[in-house]
Protein backbone atom coordinates (compact mmCIF):
# COMPACT_ATOMS: atom_id res chain seq x y z
CA UNK A 1 0.00 0.00 0.00
CA UNK A 2 2.97 2.51 1.10
CA UNK A 3 4.67 1.85 -2.27
CA UNK A 4 1.47 2.35 -4.07
CA UNK A 5 1.21 5.96 -2.94
CA UNK A 6 5.11 6.86 -2.91
CA UNK A 7 4.48 5.55 -6.62
CA UNK A 8 1.32 7.80 -7.84
CA UNK A 9 2.85 10.77 -5.78
CA UNK A 10 6.29 10.34 -8.10
CA UNK A 11 3.97 10.31 -10.80
CA UNK A 12 2.12 13.49 -9.83
CA UNK A 13 4.90 15.46 -9.05
CA UNK A 14 6.34 14.56 -12.39
CA UNK A 15 3.50 15.68 -14.26
CA UNK A 16 3.05 19.06 -12.41
CA UNK A 17 6.28 19.79 -12.88
CA UNK A 18 6.63 19.04 -17.00
CA UNK A 19 2.97 21.38 -16.77
CA UNK A 20 4.98 24.08 -15.05
CA UNK A 21 7.96 23.82 -17.43
CA UNK A 22 5.55 23.66 -20.62
CA UNK A 23 3.52 26.82 -19.01
CA UNK A 24 6.60 28.73 -18.47
CA UNK A 25 7.54 28.19 -21.75
CA UNK A 26 4.38 29.03 -23.29
CA UNK A 27 3.79 32.08 -20.84
CA UNK A 28 6.86 33.99 -20.16
CA UNK A 29 8.53 33.04 -23.72
CA UNK A 30 6.33 32.10 -26.96
CA UNK A 31 3.43 34.29 -25.84
CA UNK A 32 5.53 37.61 -25.20
CA UNK A 33 7.56 36.99 -28.66
CA UNK A 34 4.12 36.31 -30.23
CA UNK A 35 3.12 40.32 -28.89
CA UNK A 36 6.18 41.57 -29.91
CA UNK A 37 5.59 40.28 -32.84
CA UNK A 38 2.50 41.42 -33.71
CA UNK A 39 3.32 44.73 -32.38
CA UNK A 40 6.70 45.50 -34.37
CA UNK A 41 4.42 44.51 -37.64
CA UNK A 42 1.08 46.54 -36.82
CA UNK A 43 2.17 49.72 -34.56
CA UNK A 44 6.18 49.14 -34.91
CA UNK A 45 7.15 53.13 -33.51
CA UNK A 46 4.85 52.12 -30.18
CA UNK A 47 6.44 48.64 -30.10
CA UNK A 48 10.34 49.78 -29.98
CA UNK A 49 9.11 52.48 -27.49
CA UNK A 50 8.19 55.36 -28.80
CA UNK A 51 11.38 56.80 -29.48
CA UNK A 52 11.87 60.36 -31.04
CA UNK A 53 14.66 61.35 -32.38
CA UNK A 54 16.55 65.07 -33.41
CA UNK A 55 17.60 65.74 -36.77
CA UNK A 56 20.82 63.95 -36.14
CA UNK A 57 19.61 60.63 -35.37
CA UNK A 58 20.03 60.99 -31.49
CA UNK A 59 17.02 59.43 -29.50
CA UNK A 60 16.40 62.47 -26.86
CA UNK A 61 13.92 60.49 -25.52
CA UNK A 62 10.33 58.69 -25.55
CA UNK A 63 7.00 59.90 -26.39
CA UNK A 64 5.24 58.21 -23.83
CA UNK A 65 7.78 59.13 -20.99
CA UNK A 66 7.67 62.50 -18.84
CA UNK A 67 11.33 64.44 -18.66
CA UNK A 68 11.80 67.00 -15.92
CA UNK A 69 12.07 70.21 -17.73
CA UNK A 70 12.80 72.93 -14.68
CA UNK A 71 14.60 75.66 -17.24
CA UNK A 72 12.31 79.12 -17.69
CA UNK A 73 12.55 78.39 -21.18
CA UNK A 74 10.66 75.17 -21.44
CA UNK A 75 7.39 73.97 -21.00
CA UNK A 76 7.61 72.14 -17.33
CA UNK A 77 5.79 68.64 -17.45
CA UNK A 78 3.31 67.38 -14.24
CA UNK A 79 5.53 67.03 -10.73
CA UNK A 80 6.54 63.17 -10.68
CA UNK A 81 6.39 61.43 -7.13
CA UNK A 82 9.12 59.27 -8.58
CA UNK A 83 11.81 62.29 -9.96
CA UNK A 84 10.29 60.93 -13.23
CA UNK A 85 12.68 57.78 -13.07
CA UNK A 86 11.09 55.23 -15.47
CA UNK A 87 12.50 52.28 -13.63
CA UNK A 88 9.84 53.50 -10.35
CA UNK A 89 6.68 54.21 -11.60
CA UNK A 90 3.97 55.27 -9.10
CA UNK A 91 2.06 57.52 -7.54
CA UNK A 92 2.74 58.62 -3.56
CA UNK A 93 0.50 57.48 -1.63
CA UNK A 94 -0.10 60.69 0.17
CA UNK A 95 -3.79 61.27 1.69
CA UNK A 96 -5.67 63.97 0.00
CA UNK A 97 -6.59 65.65 3.56
CA UNK A 98 -2.98 64.98 4.81
CA UNK A 99 -0.30 67.69 5.37
CA UNK A 100 2.77 66.31 2.88
CA UNK A 101 0.42 66.62 -0.17
CA UNK A 102 -0.78 70.22 0.89
CA UNK A 103 3.17 71.58 1.27
CA UNK A 104 4.23 69.58 -1.68
CA UNK A 105 1.48 71.45 -3.95
CA UNK A 106 2.68 74.01 -1.90
CA UNK A 107 5.97 74.35 -3.23
CA UNK A 108 4.79 73.42 -6.96
CA UNK A 109 2.63 76.86 -6.69
CA UNK A 110 5.54 79.00 -5.59
CA UNK A 111 7.87 77.65 -8.45
CA UNK A 112 5.12 78.11 -10.70
CA UNK A 113 4.57 81.56 -9.22
CA UNK A 114 1.17 80.89 -9.36
CA UNK A 115 -1.11 84.02 -7.78
CA UNK A 116 -4.52 84.03 -6.43
CA UNK A 117 -5.33 86.03 -9.09
CA UNK A 118 -3.93 84.08 -11.69
CA UNK A 119 -4.28 79.99 -10.67
CA UNK A 120 -2.29 77.62 -11.68
CA UNK A 121 -4.03 74.60 -13.82
CA UNK A 122 -4.73 71.47 -11.72
CA UNK A 123 -2.36 69.36 -13.37
CA UNK A 124 0.87 71.46 -12.83
CA UNK A 125 -0.02 70.85 -9.22
CA UNK A 126 -0.59 67.54 -9.32
CA UNK A 127 0.91 64.35 -10.04
CA UNK A 128 0.01 61.16 -12.23
CA UNK A 129 -0.92 57.67 -10.87
CA UNK A 130 2.63 56.62 -12.34
CA UNK A 131 4.47 60.11 -11.82
CA UNK A 132 5.32 59.62 -16.56
CA UNK A 133 2.70 61.29 -17.09
CA UNK A 134 3.75 62.43 -20.86
CA UNK A 135 1.24 65.15 -21.43
CA UNK A 136 -0.33 68.61 -19.77
CA UNK A 137 -3.19 70.02 -21.40
CA UNK A 138 -3.66 72.30 -23.32
CA UNK A 139 -4.56 74.92 -21.20
CA UNK A 140 -1.35 74.44 -18.32
CA UNK A 141 0.32 74.97 -22.23
CA UNK A 142 -1.11 78.40 -22.41
CA UNK A 143 -0.64 79.05 -18.83
CA UNK A 144 3.07 78.34 -19.25
CA UNK A 145 3.33 79.98 -22.63
CA UNK A 146 4.29 83.50 -20.72
CA UNK A 147 6.87 82.48 -19.58
CA UNK A 148 8.63 80.52 -21.91
CA UNK A 149 8.24 83.34 -24.70
CA UNK A 150 9.96 85.84 -22.44
CA UNK A 151 12.28 83.78 -21.23
CA UNK A 152 13.32 82.80 -25.25
CA UNK A 153 12.54 86.74 -26.91
CA UNK A 154 9.67 85.35 -28.47
CA UNK A 155 6.20 87.07 -29.18
CA UNK A 156 3.43 85.49 -27.00
CA UNK A 157 1.09 84.34 -30.04
CA UNK A 158 3.95 82.66 -32.06
CA UNK A 159 4.63 80.47 -28.75
CA UNK A 160 0.47 79.73 -28.33
CA UNK A 161 0.60 78.91 -31.92
CA UNK A 162 3.03 76.07 -31.50
CA UNK A 163 1.04 74.65 -28.36
CA UNK A 164 -2.12 74.85 -30.42
CA UNK A 165 -0.89 73.10 -33.55
CA UNK A 166 0.89 70.05 -31.30
CA UNK A 167 -2.38 69.81 -29.07
CA UNK A 168 -4.01 65.89 -29.56
CA UNK A 169 -6.80 63.99 -27.89
CA UNK A 170 -5.75 60.70 -27.32
CA UNK A 171 -8.49 59.64 -25.34
CA UNK A 172 -11.00 60.55 -27.48
CA UNK A 173 -14.90 60.74 -26.96
CA UNK A 174 -13.75 59.47 -23.49
CA UNK A 175 -11.96 62.72 -22.39
CA UNK A 176 -11.99 65.38 -25.28
CA UNK A 177 -9.53 67.58 -23.72
CA UNK A 178 -6.68 68.78 -25.71
CA UNK A 179 -3.53 67.40 -24.55
CA UNK A 180 0.13 68.52 -25.65
CA UNK A 181 3.25 66.22 -25.29
CA UNK A 182 5.40 68.12 -23.33
CA UNK A 183 8.48 66.87 -24.80
CA UNK A 184 7.37 67.32 -28.41
CA UNK A 185 7.00 70.89 -27.88
CA UNK A 186 9.69 71.43 -26.32
CA UNK A 187 11.84 70.26 -29.10
CA UNK A 188 9.66 71.83 -31.59
CA UNK A 189 9.92 75.12 -29.23
CA UNK A 190 13.79 75.33 -29.94
CA UNK A 191 13.58 74.76 -33.54
CA UNK A 192 11.17 77.88 -33.72
CA UNK A 193 13.80 80.12 -31.71
CA UNK A 194 17.04 78.76 -32.45
CA UNK A 195 18.37 80.01 -30.30
CA UNK A 196 20.80 77.47 -28.92
CA UNK A 197 23.50 75.99 -30.42
CA UNK A 198 23.29 72.87 -28.87
CA UNK A 199 19.32 73.22 -28.49
CA UNK A 200 16.92 69.61 -29.56
CA UNK A 201 15.96 69.96 -33.08
CA UNK A 202 12.06 69.10 -33.97
CA UNK A 203 11.18 65.54 -32.73
CA UNK A 204 10.97 62.85 -35.07
CA UNK A 205 9.16 59.44 -34.76
CA UNK A 206 12.35 57.09 -34.94
CA UNK A 207 11.16 53.63 -36.96
CA UNK A 208 8.97 55.99 -38.83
Amino acid sequence: MTTELTGNWGAQLAACLRLMLVSAVILCVLYPLAILAVGRAFTPWTAQGSLLTNERGQVVGSAQIAQAFTRPEYFWPRPSAVDYAANATGGSNLSPAGEALRERALESLKSLEATPRRKAPADLVTASGSGMDPHITLKAAHWQAERVARARGLELPDVLELANSLAETPGGVLNSAPLVNVLKLNMALDLMSNADAKAMPAPVEAGR
